[in-house]
């Protein structure tokens, strides 16, 4: 029997329609069934990334129940410098270029990623084969003290790692400092125990995803902190090529959620951002139509572009695309340059 190698930093059948990164995802396939023995997960070694690669295996196991399950742990270049922020460490994959690295190795034949930390533009080598279901895509407000941002005292120290979310704390209120933080859900967490922070910023998903969404004082909506791209969402990702287990994850692939997807990710092609620039962006899906919604801030929060578009949900790629172009000609450009 195949036996199948799942990668990872971390339902509904396949739609054929909105591919995030590569025409050819979910083309041109055998249909034929794949017997899986065993499977093998590289995972970074945080509690998060453990908990995404047994979602993952979780849920193909409900498909090949016979698969038996082994995890096998990847640094990546984000988790070894912990004592700078993303923004300056440079470069694009700080979380996925070593999982990549597996994946042409051939020690792995799968990649489970948050699809916020997935570049928006892939090597050449990889497409994105499954999406999962969205969790929550929104921020949270944490804090041992304090119920809300407004209840925070002036000059209170708010902890991220994130430029889009220290831009859109400061555009709230500019009286707050706002330092680094960096490390896995549960050190953040132990620094803001510690007294070091008043308040710290997190993904809601990844600390439900954890038990810890007890800790959630106030959850962020989009008109507070825009999200960032892929937030909440699961991303597969494997070489091109690799039909047997392209056909595999389609299982795991959810339709509606690569369409919001894949417009936000379009921005962020045009916008050409990552952790270097404080950008955010979020689509949702009705019906047939999809509105998205997006950001570009100074870092500073002094200057914030935002803007939206509505359309079918077919055209979700170009609209995401659409808003980019529009936000950069409404000043966005300038905001961006003032970064370099």
């Amino acid at each position: 029997m195949d036996r199948i190698r799942i990668g990872t930093r971390g339902s509904a059948p396949a739609s054929k329609k909105f591919p995030v990164d590569d025409n050819q995802v979910g083309k041109n396939l055998d249909d034929g069934g794949f017997n899986v023995d065993r499977i093998r997960i590289g995972t970074r070694g945080s509690a998060l990334a453990l908990w995404q690669a047994n979602f993952i295996a979780t849920e193909l196991k409900k498909f090949f129940p016979s698969m038996a399950v082994e995890l096998i742990k990847i640094s990546t270049k984000g988790d070894r410098i912990l004592d700078a922020p993303l923004s300056k460490i440079g470069g694009k994959g700080l979380f996925t270029r070593e999982i990549e690295t597996a994946l042409l190795d051939g020690r792995i034949d799968l990649a489970v990623h948050s699809l916020k930390d997935v570049p928006a533009e892939l090597p050449t080598e990889f497409l994105i084969g499954a999406i999962t279901r969205r969790a929550d895509p929104f921020d949270a407000f944490v804090s041992n003290r304090f119920g809300a941002i407004e209840e925070l005292p002036r000059g209170a120290v708010v902890g991220t790692s994130s430029l889009r979310r220290r831009a859109q704390l400061l555009a709230l209120r500019s009286d707050l400092t706002v330092e680094d933080l960096r490390g896995n859900v549960e050190t953040r967490l132990k620094k803001l125990d510690a007294g070091m922070f008043d308040a710290i910023i997190l993904a809601a998903a990844g600390l439900r995803r954890l038990g810890f969404g007890d800790r959630i004082r106030a959850e962020l909506s989009p008109t507070v902190m825009m999200p960032a791209v892929g937030q909440g969402a699961l991303a597969v990702e494997l070489v091109k090529g690799n039909r047997a287990v392209a056909e595999i994850i389609r299982v795991l692939d959810d339709g509606l959620t690569r369409a919001a997807v894949s417009a936000e990710r379009s921005f962020l092609r045009v916008i050409e951002g990552g952790c270097q620039v404080p950008v955010g962006v979020y689509a949702t899906v009705e019906a047939k139509k999809i509105t998205v919604e997006g950001l570009i801030a100074s870092l500073d929060g002094v200057k914030i572009i935002r803007g939206s578009t509505v359309g079918l949900i077919d055209d979700a790629g170009r609209l995401g695309s659409m808003l980019a172009e529009k936000l950069l000609s409404d000043g966005g450009r300038q905001i961006l340059e003032a970064l370099k």
